[in-house]
């Protein structure tokens, strides 16, 4: 049994206010593409949907008079690290596993490299799948931030997936317990 679902998360306030501003259909997008690349990658559905979720809440608005200025953000942004320390906070608060909630954290601090000086960062598999679900649903000039939906579809949307990551994730781990004992 899960500690926190998709849908606490979602219809969390916190969460609430900040996927505003950074598109909750590309947060729906990113958590469905999350889903199926961790069978890919061997790693656990539900750890992996939760940070894809949450990868964006740490964005701020870069406005210049009055419009959104895509360069300004581009230039400035460390949207990572600011949501990675909101999904931590929240996440503990929800009930989730504290070592959990650190993983899940990491992989959203690592999912872009747009604040990071140029270096090779050897990237988990849960950092990884957040990381290219996340590429995965960009379009140019940050138009995948934009897109929309209406709150009741990304509402059955998140509770599909919590069915989805509830069905799976019972197998999941009696594979990785398997495998573990096999190595």
């Amino acid at each position: 049994m899960r500690e926190v679902t998709l849908t606490d998360l979602f219809l969390h306030p916190i969460t609430q206010k900040f996927m505003q501003r950074s598109g909750v259909a590309h947060a729906l997008e990113v958590t469905n593409h999350a889903f199926h690349l961790a069978f890919k990658y061997n790693v656990s559905v539900d750890m992996a949907t939760k940070a894809a979720l949450l990868h964006d809440i740490g964005h701020y608005e870069w406005y210049r008079q009055g419009k959104w200025d895509y360069e300004l953000y581009r230039e400035n942004d460390i949207h990572a690290i600011k949501g990675a320390e909101r999904a931590h906070k929240l996440l503990i608060r929800l009930g989730e596993n504290p070592r959990i909630a650190k993983q899940i954290s990491v992989a959203i601090l690592l999912h872009t490299d747009s604040y990071l000086p140029e270096s090779d960062i050897k990237r988990s598999p849960l950092q990884k799948v957040v990381k290219l679900a996340d590429e995965m649903d960009e379009e140019q000039g940050g138009n995948h931030h934009y897109k929309e939906i209406d709150k009741l579809t990304a509402l059955k949307k998140i509770q599909k997936l919590d069915q989805l990551v509830d069905q799976y994730l019972p197998k999941q781990q009696l594979h990785l317990n398997t495998h573990e004992k096999t190595i």
